[in-house]
């Protein structure tokens, strides 16, 4: 029910039930979106804090700080300044690892501590649509983190190759939480504790962005190490917005592969969490 029908019911012009239920079964993931963004205002201003905090802190430490010894020592990182060169890395890495807290302990409180999830498959809305639509209110909130992190990484000069073409780091960074936030959304949904969550933070989370080339190039690491940044959406994601934040040689074949690749873990993640949600919903 969208905010509007409340209002209209005691003059007579509310939708009747079976007019809402067609709504909900047509507009359901949205419907599910909106209540999960209404439920994020409660932490609105810490939620705040942090899409601006962080990016100027990151800017600061890791851009400014260790960027000026880096230049003096090296002059440059694959031809760039270090703060140029780091900052787009930074914006991947920030949504992707914020992206598992949001698909992680809330997702699994939908089944067992809240079960916030039961009340609406009660209603019209499928247990899909419930699924589909905690995701897209999840990649809405890092699509507006990232588009806060770019304005800072403008402001820092840190995006030389202009607003327009260095935009693309936002839905970049959006897509690289998807590829991540997806699969994890589906795996949180099958459990009914939480201690996996420390492991996937330890051996997951904290791997992903130490060596997925964030700070340095991947080929800097040794070769054993490369297949951590391989198999990580935040390298791929960081490979695309290096390319969009300065131009970037990637090349279009390279280019492809990264995108198919956080394309297709963002799909099966999906594909598995709707089968999740509905078993579990439907039991």
């Amino acid at each position: 029910m969208s905010e509007v029908e409340p209002a209209l019911a005691p003059s007579g012009r509310a939708p009747d039930h079976a007019e809402m239920a067609v709504r909900a079964r047509r507009s359901g993931v949205w419907f599910y979106a909106e209540t999960v963004l209404r439920g994020m205002r409660a932490f609105a201003l810490p939620i705040a804090l942090y899409a601006v905090a962080q990016p100027l802190l990151y800017m600061i430490a890791l851009g400014v700080g260790l960027g000026a010894l880096v230049d003096r020592g090296v002059g440059s990182v694959a031809g760039v300044d270090y703060l140029v060169f780091v900052a787009p890395a930074l914006l991947v890495s920030t949504v992707v690892m914020s992206v598992s807290a949001e698909m992680t302990f809330p997702v699994m409180s939908g089944f067992k501590w809240n079960r916030l999830y039961y009340g609406p498959v009660a209603s019209p809305l499928e247990p899909s649509q419930v699924a589909l639509g905690h995701f897209t209110a999840v990649m809405l909130r890092f699509l507006a983190q990232g588009f806060v992190f770019w304005l800072v990484m403008l402001a820092f000069g840190a995006a030389p190759a202009g607003w327009a073409q260095s935009f693309l780091v936002v839905p970049i960074g959006m897509l690289a939480a998807a590829g991540f936030g997806a699969p994890l959304q589906a795996y949180a949904a099958t459990l009914d504790d939480g201690f996996q969550f420390s492991l996937i933070q330890r051996f997951v989370v904290m791997p992903m962005f130490l060596f997925s080339g964030t700070f340095f190039p991947l080929s800097a690491m040794p070769g054993y190490l490369h297949w951590i940044g391989w198999i990580s959406p935040v390298w791929h994601g960081t490979e695309l917005a290096r390319w969009a934040s300065y131009g970037a040689s990637v090349g279009l074949p390279m280019a492809a592969v990264h995108l198919l690749f956080l394309l297709t873990l963002a799909a099966l993640g999906l594909r598995w969490s709707v089968r999740t949600y509905t078993r579990r919903l439907r039991s």
